[in-house]
């Protein structure tokens, strides 16, 4: 199953959200590569920590910011793995619209402020323009999920009206997961580990982590029938 996180408004954890679902398919035994097709190369160096800090299994982590790079190697890639992650640069360039066009899933970040609200336009009309191109070649729609992401702890209005405003966009189905700000997930990106390494341990943290890796494996997977579906040609 191919992933790619992304979306074209930065600074909302898309690079957090990438590492630590495919942490959590790692550590649970699959086969997982996490591509860093974002220039700056956080979640390499997420993966470096790990490996520096011997924790083991390592994660399997290659670069390819390049939209043609990606494109030509995605589908060895994939190939070689059960699972490929996919962090994709916080803009619209070449690299995320390549891993739109070859993915299974597209989780899309969303912070619950106005400013990432107002920006969900933009992100709206390239996944048209993505699910326009998958029919042109032949491919399956893309299934594309928001997650609220860095969201204040609690039931706040912010939360409430985000989540307003994703309902009116056809584009996208909204996770029943929401990710709050919590320093535990800072703390586990720092060194390169999955949040439930971490110690001392985070409960809810690990649990908003453990059922967004739900969200977006086990239902894909079930609609799949339990089939991988590599379409990285």
């Amino acid at each position: 199953m191919i992933v790619v996180c992304g979306n074209t408004k930065g600074g909302i954890g898309k690079t957090t959200l990438a590492t630590q679902i495919a942490l959590a398919r790692h550590i649970a035994g699959r086969a997982v590569l996490l591509i860093d097709a974002d220039r700056q190369g956080s979640a390499q160096a997420a993966a470096t920590m790990r490996a520096e800090g011997g924790r083991a299994p390592p994660l399997a982590c290659v670069p390819l910011p390049d939209g043609r790079q990606l494109r030509a190697q995605l589908g060895p890639l994939a190939g070689q793995h059960d699972d490929v992650v996919i962090d994709a640069g916080g803009r619209d360039n070449e690299a995320l619209r390549v891993a739109m066009l070859r993915s299974d899933l597209l989780i899309v970040p969303v912070q619950p402020r106005a400013v990432d609200v107002w920006a969900l336009a933009d992100m709206a009309d390239l996944i048209d323009r993505a699910q326009e191109a998958r029919e042109d070649e032949g491919r399956p729609r893309l299934d594309v999920r928001a997650v609220l992401n860095l969201a204040d702890p609690g039931d706040n209005r912010d939360t409430a009206d985000t989540l307003v405003a994703l309902a009116g966009f056809s584009q996208f189905t909204v996770t029943d997961s929401v990710i709050r700000r919590r320093k535990a997930v800072a703390n586990a990106m720092a060194h390169g580990l999955a949040v439930s390494e971490l110690q001392p341990r985070d409960p809810k943290a690990c649990e908003e982590i453990k059922q967004l890796a739900s969200n977006v494996f086990n239902v894909k997977e079930l609609a799949n029938g339990n089939h991988t579906a590599i379409e990285a040609k």
